[in-house]
């Protein structure tokens, strides 16, 4: 069977493998159509001017892992670029899994967006009469095992993170600009992840991941305040550092304070955990996989499993 790999920003170096010769459906404002059929206007503004929200979810065994969280910041980002939501949140569940359903899909990755939709040229949002809403569901395919094993590599990007008094880093923008110009650092480079530092020099966020390290057994990631996005994963991984005893601290750090950790992983709802063994040309504990790394990666699968069964035996 025939597949083509189509690109995914969730995806730092992996591909969702689409069959070709499967039709996919797209949700298309309220209705389900072809993917050939799902096209918007060259005059909409998420693609004029990058003009959009969005949110990116894993299914696993047909269910949407921390759902309410993620409607949640997807509501929070509308409100902050003064957009609404079409739909009621109880629409936009069942929109999703109406999505699911219709491409057959358990285990997949789900795409929210909405943009300001169709208008005429010129920023004022007012030109635009009404929203573009859009739901994509593709197969998920896991990363591979050995990635998890042996750890990636990561580079400190020349691009610096956009200024929080510039662009709010709590809105999950559809302009991605300042993201892609470090992924094309990393690409050439040929390091898995690129990880921006906020214009003060501290360490931000990767290109769709949040940072960890680990220091004498403590679990530390960039504070909220030097300029990233609250990630939904972080915020759970976080909880979960301190429920297998771990001491967590949020803060300000430079280069030197990765490079020398004891251990470094990057996190997002797709690729869950996953291990650093190189920060640039410094090897990472000798290059790898840590104790502590391994252990939050489990509790995070466990957090998954209770989850999926909490909410399969609530519809019971």
């Amino acid at each position: 069977m025939a597949v083509r790999a189509a690109e995914a920003e969730d995806y730092p170096v992996h591909d969702i493998l689409i069959q070709e010769d499967v039709l996919m459906f797209v949700y298309l404002n309220n209705r389900l159509v072809p993917e050939e059929e799902a096209v918007v206007s060259v005059y909409d503004h998420g693609f004029l001017y990058g003009d959009g929200i969005y949110e990116t979810v894993r299914v696993y065994e047909g269910v949407v892992f921390m759902f309410d969280e993620h409607l949640r910041r997807l509501d929070r980002s509308a409100s902050l670029v003064s957009m609404k939501l079409p739909l009621t949140e109880t629409a936009i569940r069942g929109a999703v899994m109406e999505t699911l359903r219709a491409n057959d899909l358990a285990d997949a990755s789900v795409r929210i967006s909405l943009t300001r939709g169709a208008g005429p040229l010129g920023l004022d949002p007012d030109l635009c009469e009404r929203p573009t809403f859009v739901i994509y569901a593709h197969p998920f395919t896991n990363y591979p095992a050995e990635l998890y094993e042996q750890g990636v590599r990561v580079m400190i990007a020349r691009t610096r993170r956009n200024h929080r008094e510039a662009l709010n880093p709590q809105i999950k923008s559809h302009n991605f600009l300042n993201n892609i110009l470090a992924k094309i650092e990393s690409k050439e480079g040929g390091y898995f992840e690129a990880i921006l530092r906020n214009i003060e020099g501290h360490l931000a966020e990767g290109t769709v991941t949040n940072v960890f390290f680990v220091k004498h057994g403590i679990l530390c990631t960039p504070d909220i305040e030097v300029g990233l996005l609250d990630g939904i994963t972080r915020s759970l991984l976080l909880r979960l550092a301190l429920e297998i005893g771990m001491k967590v601290r949020e803060g300000r750090f430079r280069p030197g304070d990765i490079k020398n950790a004891d251990e470094v992983f990057i996190s997002n709802s797709l690729m869950e955990v996953m291990p650093v063994v190189y920060v640039g040309t410094e090897m990472i504990a000798a290059g790898k996989v840590g104790h502590w790394t391994e252990r939050l990666l489990e509790a995070y699968r466990q957090a998954v499993r209770e989850h999926i069964d909490a909410v399969k035996k609530s519809s019971e």
